[in-house]
């Protein structure tokens, strides 16, 4: 199951403290800092006391000048704001409609952004601004146990629990019991660029490890995952964190968040972007999940955002589009991530264990991909069945709109009522596809999607 519907709070707060410190409360700072060293001098490890004082030091001067905020949220989107951890597992008592007899007992599972410290967060700072996105937010689990009690005449039991993925980051956030790793997917050039060199001396990583798009199995083990981090194996019953999936230390960058299991194999197709060389590396997993059995670099020249990858019986399908993550554009004041509207797409068809010399690339009209359908081989073809979208979709931070245009009510006066889609029809956009996952590879007949009027969709976001 997947979900990208991130939550965050209605108020959205100003400065509190100034953006630039005084200097009688920085230099009270200071000596905090340094007094707790400088009283044991005797008994001090130099390297582990400058480490620590040029952490704290780092520490205060954040603090100073860099101001968390709550991003905002729109009345009509209150039902996306983030709940709380309940605890145990709960009994649902109250039922809509009818749970069929033949329904399997088992688990539904999702997973969900849901910020923790009460939403999505901003920053302002002497830099400038930056900003999480919209896809972004801790990762949590809701969990429904279906189960039947035989004895009551085959009544349901069903429980519910929620839970958050608790990432490394995750972990080091709780612990200091506020925001620290500053958002910088998104803002001013010179605050993401500040950003990111502080959250990498601060803490020694670019960004947060979210764990918030989707779950998936592999050899009787359960992984949480995005595709910012490797994966987190799940006590499916529980929900709780037990540590990252390295593949016995075979893989230590992103993962897709949408692997594909080999039809027939059983093998797991993953791949893992980078903004820095290599920037595409793919994986296979062995069918057992205990090792690395092919991994190549396919030596891309750009860092594309790539959210999915395809796979057929023997092949592997490679979308590279002009959506792009570049550290460079930052020193010149662009925008780290950018869609190319001019820059070039294309497929790339690849032998399960080739190489990059082995890929045959097809030239398609440059778009975006967000998730595929599916791929199969038919004869001597590949068919690459995606939502195709002619730009990056994602809504920028600093767009403007009309908050009445907002409320569903306004959405639905506006669209016209929905037709059948014909393959000359394009007034709906499709996306979030699921298949059956047993004709994943294979050629299928039948797919299921969410379907919105893109008339509608357009105005709602301008």
């Amino acid at each position: 199951m997947a979900a990208y519907i991130y939550s965050c709070q209605v108020n959205y707060c100003c400065l509190k403290k100034p953006l630039i410190p005084k200097f009688k409360d920085l230099k009270a700072s200071v000596s905090s800092t340094f007094k707790p060293f400088l009283s044991n001098l005797d008994h001090l490890d130099v390297p582990k006391v400058i480490k620590e004082i040029s952490f704290k030091l780092l520490d205060n001067f954040v603090d100073f000048t860099f101001e968390f905020v709550d991003q905002p949220l729109l009345p009509s989107q209150s039902n996306f704001a983030p709940v709380e951890e309940i605890g145990e597992a709960v009994r649902v008592t109250t039922i809509q409609g009818e749970i069929p007899n033949d329904f399997p007992e088992g688990v539904y599972i999702r997973n969900g952004a849901n910020p923790l410290f009460g939403g999505l967060k901003s920053t302002k700072s002497i830099f400038g601004k930056s900003s999480h996105i919209w896809i972004e937010g801790e990762g949590m689990l809701h969990a429904l146990y279906f189960t039947k009690e035989k004895e009551t005449g085959n009544k349901w039991n069903i429980l519910y629990k929620n839970k958050y993925v608790e990432t490394d980051t995750f972990n080091m956030e709780k612990d200091r019991k506020k925001p620290s790793i500053i958002p910088n997917m998104e803002g001013d050039a010179l605050a993401v660029f500040m950003a990111s060199l502080l959250n990498l001396l601060r803490f020694g990583v670019f960004h947060k490890y979210l764990s918030n798009t989707s779950v998936f199995k592999h050899s009787k083990k359960y992984y949480s995952i995005a595709e910012n981090h490797m994966p987190q194996e799940i006590n499916i019953q529980t929900l709780e964190t037990l540590g990252n999936w390295t593949i016995n230390g075979d893989w230590n960058r992103s993962f897709t968040a949408h692997p594909k299991k080999v039809s027939g194999t059983g093998e797991l197709v993953i791949m893992g972007t980078y903004p820095l060389k290599p920037y595409f590396e793919l994986g296979v997993i062995s069918a057992d999940g205990k090792q690395m059995i092919h991994k190549v670099d396919l030596k891309l020249n750009r860092c594309i955002l790539c959210h999915e990858i395809g796979v057929t019986k023997r092949y592997n399908v490679i979308l590279n589009f002009p959506l792009t993550m570049d550290l460079n554009r930052l020193t010149i004041g662009e925008e780290l991530i950018k869609y190319n509207e001019d820059g070039y797409a294309r497929i790339g068809i690849m032998p399960r264990y080739g190489d990059a010399n082995s890929i045959k690339w097809f030239e398609v009209e440059p778009c975006y991909v967000f998730h595929l359908i599916n791929c199969f081989e038919d004869n001597d073809e590949v068919v690459v069945r995606a939502c195709r979208a002619r730009r990056w979709i994602i809504p920028r931070p600093n767009l403007t709109i009309d908050e009445s245009e907002l409320s569903l009510d306004a959405l639905n006066e506006k669209s016209e009522v929905m037709k059948n889609l014909t393959t000359n029809d394009h007034r709906f956009i499709m996306e979030f596809p699921m298949i059956n996952e047993h004709f994943i590879g294979l050629k299928n007949k039948f797919g299921y999607l969410q379907l919105i009027d893109s008339e509608a969709f357009s105005n709602y976001f301008g």
